[in-house]
């Protein structure tokens, strides 16, 4: 019992005091369930965060649930769960509560708008970094980079005109003329 209030205490804490979504979290879960705490090996962690990443849901919340399984099974993951979850579920309750009338300020309100930029600002500053580590890759050509161009240009747009096409139609559209894409430079490198 000792143990599972300690998971939920450890990722309560940082899911408390930890802002900038999950990616700002990986680092203090390393810190914590790695350095600190011993609960993962590095090599654990590392692994954990690629699981984490590409299964559905946020990624500290899924690195907190798998780091409390491997220390305490299903139970120790419930904890540290919880304990990563409920402290920014009781923030955002307290919030809505008072949203109304907290937008009632100018300062505040205001405060909204330029978070609202400077979210746009990371989202765009995460792309450009994307695209320079595709640049630095050996086998980029400049057909994927249209490729790449083509495809922003095309959800700009939409985002622009108000055009409300689903963006699961576009990742099918860019992921079959990726296929086709790599096919035509697969038969270029065979020839």
């Amino acid at each position: 019992m000792a143990l599972l209030f300690e998971l939920f205490l450890t990722f309560a804490k940082i899911g408390a005091f930890t802002f900038g979504g999950g990616y700002a979290m990986l680092a203090l879960l390393d810190h914590t369930c790695v350095e600190k705490k011993k609960w993962l090996t590095a090599e654990e962690f590392s692994d954990l965060t690629v699981i984490a990443e590409s299964t559905p849901g946020p990624i500290a919340i899924n690195c907190s649930t798998y780091a409390g399984y491997k220390k305490a099974g299903l139970p120790g993951a419930a904890a540290a769960t919880l304990g990563m979850v409920l402290p920014s579920f009781i923030i955002l309750l307290l919030i809505s509560l008072f949203f109304e009338n907290i937008l009632a300020y100018p300062v505040v309100s205001k405060a909204f708008r330029g978070i609202r930029i400077a979210v746009s600002l990371l989202i765009l500053q995460a792309g450009f970094k994307m695209a320079g580590k595709m640049l630095k890759t050996t086998n980029t050509k400049v057909s994927s980079l249209l490729f790449v161009a083509f495809f922003f240009s095309v959800s700009l747009c939409l985002s622009l005109f108000n055009l409300h096409i689903s963006t699961i139609w576009l990742i099918l559209v860019s992921g079959t003329a990726g296929f086709f894409l790599y096919g035509l430079r697969r038969k270029e490198g065979a020839k």
